[in-house]
């Protein structure tokens, strides 16, 4: 058969990672990337962008560990060359910390990381509210550079990119042999998948070039991520809310939250708000599906639903999604060849 060519339908990490996956590993293929937005205007555009895994009740951890293994070794390796700038990509060391001595003490990524430890008891004096503490060092990414540099690399690879709403997977059957789903939130309505919801997400760019260390409250809910240019304070969780209005109370909130934890931020400038709905659901939807209507068939790869865990993970589900277009194109020309029989 001639080129297989695969839609990969969304342009946030997951869309743009997948794409460049399939690209790497199937050169053959001609991959088009279809979406109604691209960056700045993706939700991954919004996202802090640390790689610190997110935890999927709905799937088994040993895979879980795999999908972030492969992600921060891909961005080590990033951050380690000349293009670590361009991509936003840079090392970042600070602490976890914690009211109470949390049950599981050692994460199940906390060999991935680099150096995680228990902190010290003089580190904790900085944190008088919290008991317990875990220090390490994680990537973090600055997600518009990395978006803009993952569709660089697509270009380079001869992928076209096209602005486009795609109302219905089926309006694609004539056009490309295998469809990818890497809508994001999108798939709601898109697929109608009734078990993915949006969890808003609130946060702060700041200007405080000072702070250099990244810190986390265990629960997630409040946090410092330096980044290269700006500091991204957060943050909320709002289960069902689709508002994308910044609310000035939630804002004042975030920001006194991160005082607490950081005093200096007290003296921070040029505060921007963000909002961006993370595409939640038990476990992300990584599968094919074989779709038919009237006798025809049109194969399907879903790889979405990573809520707040999409930047720790992008990389590996990325890779294992591109494995089951491969398993796809192989079935098409398995199907062809038989044809010509």
């Amino acid at each position: 058969m001639a080129a297989p060519k695969v839609a990969v339908v969304g342009a946030g990490v997951i869309g743009l990672s997948t794409a460049l996956c399939i690209v790497e590993t199937y050169p053959s293929c001609s991959v088009t990337v279809l979406s109604d937005q691209f960056s700045p205007n993706t939700t991954s555009d919004v996202a802090a962008g640390m790689l610190i895994p997110h935890t999927y009740p709905g799937t088994p951890i040993h895979t879980q560990k795999q999908w972030f293994k492969e992600t921060f070794t891909y961005l080590f390796a990033i951050s380690n060359s000349a293009e670590a700038s361009e991509a936003g990509i840079h090392l970042v060391s600070g602490w976890q910390v914690f009211k109470n001595t949390p049950k599981e003490e050692l994460p199940f990524w906390s060999d991935v990381v680099l150096g995680f430890r228990p902190m010290s008891e003089a580190e904790l004096q900085k944190f008088p509210q919290h008991q317990f503490g875990q220090a390490f060092t994680t990537l973090k990414c600055d997600c518009p550079p990395y978006l803009l540099w993952l569709e660089k690399r697509l270009k380079a690879t001869g992928v076209q990119m096209y602005t486009r709403k795609v109302a219905d997977l089926w309006e694609l059957h004539s056009e490309y042999n295998v469809v990818v789903n890497c809508a994001g939130i999108g798939a709601h309505q898109l697929v109608g998948d009734e078990k993915l919801f949006p969890v808003r997400g609130q946060v702060l760019k700041v200007h405080a070039p000072w702070v250099k260390n990244f810190i986390r409250v265990g629960d997630g809910l409040t946090y410092i991520y330096p980044g290269i240019h700006r500091v991204t304070l957060g943050g909320t969780r709002e289960r069902e809310s689709w508002s994308l209005s910044p609310d000035p109370g939630t804002t004042k909130d975030i920001f006194d939250r991160c005082c607490s934890l950081e005093p200096s931020l007290r003296g921070a400038q040029d505060i921007e708000v963000k909002v961006g709905l993370r595409p939640s659901r038990q476990c992300v939807r990584l599968q094919k599906e074989v779709l038919s209507q009237g006798g025809v068939k049109l194969l399907v790869v879903h790889n979405y639903g990573h809520g707040a865990g999409g930047f720790s993970v992008h990389r590996g589900t990325a890779k294992e999604a591109a494995h089951l277009v491969g398993e796809c194109i192989a079935a098409l020309q398995g199907s062809s060849s038989r044809a010509k029989l």
